[in-house]
């Protein structure tokens, strides 16, 4: 199977014996909404945790990205977006699968004809600071999972799961 080759429904009922989690369609009366072109993506998690500041996202997404999606504790900020349409243009330039942002983006239009897999909370049109705040491989807690780098994530319309190892392999 290929990293967009699986529906995530059919994945928790083929690998019942793994520790696969779950994540909560709604966080705190907030969901999960699809923004980018690709709708179903999956891959090798890198975690950051920033609040208000896209410093660490842009610089990940700037990186080769093969095989791998960024996973993004925002702090689910209502008040700006932590991606737009340059910093997803680079994400797709360098190889990423997708971003999943416990948070805002913004460009919404422009990033829905990315060939790139975007879940977020919301859209807002105010972007974030840049001060070089934020930690990059940590273990991040939302949602009712634990996320770490490292991990596998699928992303389809059904919702997000979680895996230590590889179901696609």
């Amino acid at each position: 199977m290929s990293a967009n080759d699986f529906v995530t429904c059919d994945l928790l009922d083929d690998h019942e014996d793994k520790p696969l989690q779950v994540m909560s369609p709604s966080i705190d009366g907030k969901s999960f909404k699809s923004y980018g072109a690709v709708k179903r993506f999956s891959g090798q998690v890198v975690t950051v945790k920033c609040f208000e500041d896209n410093s660490r996202v842009k610089e990940l997404l700037a990186t080769d990205g093969t095989a791998k999606v960024l996973v993004v504790d925002g702090g689910a900020s209502m008040r700006c977006a932590l991606m737009g349409d340059l910093i997803a243009e680079s994400a797709v330039k360098n190889h990423w699968n997708g971003v999943v942002i416990y948070g805002c983006v913004r460009d919404v239009d422009a990033i829905a004809k990315l060939n790139l897999g975007v879940h977020a909370l919301a859209a807002i049109p105010k972007k974030s600071t840049r001060k070089g705040a934020g930690e990059v491989d940590v273990t991040l807690n939302f949602g009712g999972v634990t996320i770490q780098s490292g991990d596998y994530i699928y992303a389809d319309n059904n919702g997000i799961v979680i895996s230590p190892v590889n179901l696609l392999a």
